[in-house]
């Protein structure tokens, strides 16, 4: 099989890959560990056991966003940190939807995944449409939650740019409250203060590399509306019902020009509806797994 890419893996990925038939099953891959991926630091976690399944969060978060989707029975959940999020390192500021991509594959050859059900939220399903436009091959199923196959418009890319100035100007700090409302749903930002606090700690640790880099890169990001008539896996796609930034005709739109994919639209979800309400998300993925076997 093609590679686009040549890898360097630390230590715990060498052990891994020393086995590909079992790590292409989610069963070697360690229980965290770093890869390095054309120069950026690669940060992932591994729970569970079973058929591996990989998780890609939105911006500005980290794997973490997926901290209550780890437990699925007969999977491997792996979760990654995007370069500049998380515990995952950037080269520099300048970043797109097609350079995760690239680095996504690259990390999949690192630790040993041939073919998995992957899944991304907002800026991470973007970056999965890339991915399958890139190596179609590799996927026995896709997952895209609270995103769209839309560029950026003009009035859109404007606030994705000055979202990265003022990262850039005030510090990543400061997007944590323009960011809340797109997140969660007011009723969760008033009555579930763990969420804001988490949510928002994750937007913290992301690094200025990565703000800005991220911001730009949806600013910037393609049209990937010609590569839904192509997907030939099983796809679910799952909405918050009150997502302000992904509304959920976008997920209709996908959902219909996507040959036999499901939509699930989760109530009383915001934009981050894998966390915001991760057990109506968690009973969604158990019922839709079984189509990717």
């Amino acid at each position: 099989m093609k590679r686009s890419l040549t890898t360097l893996t630390t230590l715990t990925a060498l052990l891994c890959a020393s086995a590909l038939a079992g790590g292409a099953q989610g069963q070697t891959i360690p229980d965290r560990g770093t890869v390095t991926v054309n120069g950026a630091t690669v940060f992932y976690k591994a729970t569970g056991s079973g058929e591996p399944l990989l998780l890609i969060h939105g911006y500005p978060l980290s794997g973490e966003l997926f901290k209550n989707n780890r437990t699925l029975p007969g999977y491997r959940v792996i979760t990654v940190d995007l370069p500049g999020f998380g515990q995952s390192r950037a080269l520099g500021r300048e970043a797109s939807i097609e350079n995760y991509a690239t680095t996504m594959l690259g990390f999949m050859d690192a630790v040993g995944l041939d073919r998995a059900v992957v899944g991304g939220m907002s800026m991470g399903g973007m970056t999965l449409l890339q991915m399958y436009k890139n190596a179609p091959d590799r996927f026995k199923g896709l997952i895209l939650i609270d995103t769209t196959a839309e560029p950026s418009g003009v009035a859109e890319k404007a606030n994705w740019l000055g979202t990265a100035q003022q990262a850039e100007q005030k510090g990543v700090a400061s997007l944590v409250d323009i960011l809340m409302p797109r997140m969660l749903t007011s009723v969760s930002r008033s009555t579930m203060p763990n969420q804001v606090q988490h949510l928002g700690g994750l937007v913290r640790a992301a690094s200025l590399n990565g703000a800005v880099g991220g911001a730009v890169a949806l600013a910037n990001r393609p049209d990937a509306n010609p590569v839904l008539p192509t997907i030939r896996v099983p796809t679910l796609i799952i909405a918050g019902m009150e997502d302000n930034l992904t509304p959920t005709e976008l997920q209709v739109k996908m959902n219909m020009a996507i040959p036999g994919s499901r939509l699930v639209n989760i109530p009383g979800a915001g934009h981050a509806a894998t966390f915001e309400k991760a057990l109506a998300v968690n009973a969604a993925l158990r019922a839709w797994l079984p189509t990717t076997r």
